[in-house]
């Protein structure tokens, strides 16, 4: 039996995902390390805010530590280093890794899970949390006791980050509490999940793409431009969209619905035909890339928290803004196609406070909508 007194902790009683409460409960009793006082808005309804520190590393590969600490790693591989106090530009297509201002000092009952803020994969950076002696990246397992450092590789627009920019988040398991097939049923004709008609449920439930067009213009979503100038990733609608993007418009073709060509290495936002709802007390996911749906990728950023399109807080439904890149080949989407799954987790407690419900969300009630970087 294990003797850590957080084990029994009344803020961890109950499986599940935790909420913002019991991650504040968390840091004060030291199982979050933090090198300053948490920002405002570094919690989350449920998930914390990852911040750089003071230091990154240009590299000269990806990799992951294995049986290493990241630091020797690092050591190996490091071409130099950056100084991140006074912001520095990471160049596209180079591979970084940074120190984060926060490290773990999980019992053993607790895991994590990582992924990129919605904003950061909306601008096509490519981030993952990486721990001492692990052998995957954006998982964290139980009882971890470290530092915590990300990789960041731009691939489309240079960036400008500092110490303090947020570019991950993470979420903290208490358990499990995933629903299967059955649970995502029972979900949805409890309060629906999603606005189609006849909804797909294996492994979670199925996401399509909207390629009909949005507004009048029939707009369908944007693709990334090249040789941009640099995004300030802590810079709310500071940079002109058109000289970042340009807009994909839709084409009818021989009486069917739009469909569109994805070239290979370009960078697509597009949107889900589904609204999407979150209830409160549960939390989800946009499952990885599937192979055998087609040779492209899909939602660099896949949490989806309480709140998000739900009445509760002012959403009454929201899209699922997309990021899609395709592979080795061109490869032709269709309007409706399956793109993605949302896989659903029970909360270990409903959040005090829901996403978008004076969180100040910047996607909330969303359609198609670039990163909070570009002016509306």
């Amino acid at each position: 039996m294990s003797t850590d007194p957080t084990s029994t902790a009344p803020w961890l009683q109950g499986a599940g995902i935790l909420a913002a409460r019991q991650i504040a409960a968390m840091a004060e009793a030291g199982l979050i390390a933090h090198a300053a006082p948490f920002a405002p808005g570094q919690i989350q309804p449920a998930s914390l805010d990852l911040r750089l520190g003071a230091r990154a590393w240009r590299m000269r590969a990806s990799f992951l530590p294995g049986s290493a600490t990241v630091m020797e790693r690092v050591e190996d591989l490091k071409l130099h280093e950056i100084d991140l106090t006074q912001g520095a530009v990471l160049e596209t297509n180079c591979v970084y890794v940074a120190e984060l201002m926060e490290g773990l000092n999980l019992p053993e009952t607790l895991s994590a899970a990582a992924n990129p803020k919605s904003s950061t994969g909306r601008i096509d950076v490519f981030t993952r949390v990486i721990t001492d002696r692990t052998r995957s990246f954006d998982t964290v397992s139980a009882g971890y006791k470290g530092p915590l450092f990300a990789e960041i590789s731009p691939k489309t627009f240079p960036i400008l980050a500092r110490q303090g920019s947020r570019l991950s988040q993470m979420r903290f398991r208490n358990g499990g509490a995933v629903l299967d097939d059955a649970g995502h049923r029972m979900l949805h004709a409890r309060e629906p999940i999603v606005t189609s008609a006849d909804p797909s449920f294996h492994n979670g439930v199925a996401v399509s793409i909207d390629l009909a067009g949005f507004g009048s213009d029939s707009i369908l979503g944007y693709r990334a431009k090249r040789h941009t100038g640099l995004i300030d990733v802590d810079k709310v609608a500071a940079c002109d969209p058109k000289h970042y993007w340009e807009p994909v418009y839709a084409e009818a073709r021989s009486g069917r619905a739009s469909g569109l060509i994805l070239d290979p290495g370009e960078f697509y936002i597009l949107a889900s035909k589904e609204a999407v709802r979150v209830p409160p007390d549960h939390a989800a996911e946009m499952t990885p890339f599937d192979p055998l749906v087609g040779e492209f990728r899909v939602h660099y950023a896949g949490f989806f928290d309480p709140g998000f399109g739900a009445a509760e807080a002012g959403g009454l439904g929201a899209r699922a803004v997309l990021e899609v890149r395709s592979h080795d080949v061109p490869f032709i989407l269709e309007d409706g196609q399956i793109i993605g799954r949302l896989v659903y987790e029970r909360m270990a407690e409903t959040p005090l406070s829901l996403y978008g419900a004076g969180l100040g969300s910047n996607y909330q009630a969303q359609g198609l909508k670039l990163s909070k970087h570009f002016r509306a």
